[in-house]
């Protein structure tokens, strides 16, 4: 009889309950949290943005994920600009990626002007942007990053004319205990592994960075191009994937971990049952 394939999670804040979805298809969950968030409280670059939002040297600030945008308020706090910075967005066209920095807003009585539609992509702010007529030429936009920098959304508003001054107010960095993630990418390597789950672009960039430490890079790349299943949990994850070389069988849709957990199954079931017939 042989064994359940393995599906290898790489996500840190809710490993256990992204394994215990896994269990639940009767798969064999390998678990491999691949970062942690490290806000960034003393940031001089956060903090000189912000004392330049308070003299509305920006009239555009887009806010890109909720976590962030309660990391832009904590900086603020920190160094007694608080109060200044809610006035200063009481007075500013605020942008929003999704519905997480608009419930961090309204948290704290501030409404956005402008939304993204799902699935909450750059893209879709883009769009949304051009299609309210938004004036960008001539103007300072600030963005609130969200781990690593969005170079070609930076690049599109560019090229409508806005000088873009990012706001890097946390960064992804590697787990505190990298065993599970180090193990995880040697099973990989080895062949051991049947398929992947992405839940966050930023995880991609770690991965290949220990795949790199390990002096596994190769064999990596090697065993996910001879055919490990690869599972996004939506299209700003596939895209990082694909940034990378590599091919996305799986997005979820919604971009839920249930739904990433059983779309991959199910993928996986489907090929398994080709294979056999």
């Amino acid at each position: 009889m042989s064994l359940p394939p393995v599906f290898c999670s790489f996500e840190s804040r809710r490993s256990t309950e992204m394994c215990s979805l896994i269990n639940r298809h009767g798969l064999t969950a390998l678990a491999a949290p691949s970062m942690r968030e490290l806000p960034i409280e003393d940031n001089p670059a956060a903090v000189s943005v912000i004392r330049r939002m308070i003299q509305d040297e920006f009239p555009l600030v887009v806010l890109m994920t909720g976590v962030g945008t309660e990391a832009l308020f904590d900086v603020a706090r920190c160094q007694g600009l608080y109060e200044s910075l809610l006035a200063a967005f009481q007075r500013t066209t605020l942008i929003v990626r999704g519905p997480k920095p608009a419930t961090v807003l309204a948290k704290v009585g501030l409404r956005y002007s402008y939304k993204a539609p799902e699935p909450n992509t750059w893209r879709e702010l883009l769009a949304v942007i051009d299609e309210a007529g938004v004036a960008l030429s001539g103007r300072s936009v600030a963005v609130q990053e969200y781990g690593l920098p969005n170079l070609r959304f930076y690049a599109a508003l560019e090229q409508r004319g806005a000088t873009v001054t990012p706001v890097p107010v946390y960064r992804w960095g590697l787990p505190e205990d990298p065993g599970p993630l180090i193990h995880a990418i040697h099973s990989i390597a080895e062949g051991h592994v049947q398929a992947l789950l992405f839940t966050s672009a930023n995880q991609v960039s770690n991965v290949l960075q220990i795949a790199e430490q390990e002096g596994l890079s190769g064999r990596f790349r090697e065993s996910l191009a001879d055919g490990i299943l690869v599972a996004s949990i939506g299209p700003t994850c596939t895209e990082a994937l694909m940034d990378q070389g590599f091919s996305v069988h799986v997005e979820a849709s919604p971009p839920k971990m249930g739904q990433l957990v059983k779309a991959a199954a199910e993928a996986w079931q489907s090929r398994a049952r080709g294979e056999s017939s």
